[in-house]
């Protein structure tokens, strides 16, 4: 059975970097998941945490990159993955998500795409922090690791 599946942001900064350890094993997973004939795609609040990072300064855990070098890679990624609409249902389930589960601190923004998920019938993500997303099980969200989902030779 097929899915769409939300790329976490921690994916597509791993995706983008082509000199990060991980950048083979996201690009394996990812074509791996298009070949089975899942979908992969992204919301807006993923681009808006991959522009703080990627323009982050290298010793405040970030890449270090140009506004010029992000927005081109994020035009790329927009290419490759689409884009979903936000719709105010979002909202909506953001915070009803926060309440429930006692969200709180950057834990948030995993939250709004949860929400993100729950309003456009996306069951699955592809994370490397599986953990983040475990509280929202029930939810029926299912959190992949990509390292997990490469091709076996």
């Amino acid at each position: 059975m097929t899915a769409i599946y939300l790329l976490d942001t921690n994916v597509l900064l791993r995706f983008a970097d082509r000199n990060h350890p991980l950048h083979t094993t996201i690009r394996a997973a990812i074509r791996k998941l298009r070949d089975e004939g899942h979908q992969l795609q992204i919301a807006p609040q993923n681009c808006v945490e991959f522009w703080n990072v990627g323009t982050r300064p290298i010793d405040r855990n970030g890449f270090g990159l140009t506004p010029n070098d992000a927005d081109r890679l994020l035009r790329l990624i927009e290419r490759l993955f689409p884009l979903l609409v936000d719709v105010p249902e979002i909202y909506i389930e953001w915070r009803r998500l926060v309440v429930a589960f006692g969200v709180s601190g950057v834990q948030v923004h995993d939250a709004r795409l949860v929400a993100a998920m729950k309003a456009n019938k996306i069951s699955h993500i592809l994370t490397l922090n599986t953990a983040d997303f475990a509280r929202y099980a029930n939810e029926g969200i299912v959190a992949v690791d990509p390292r997990s989902h490469t091709r076996q030779n």
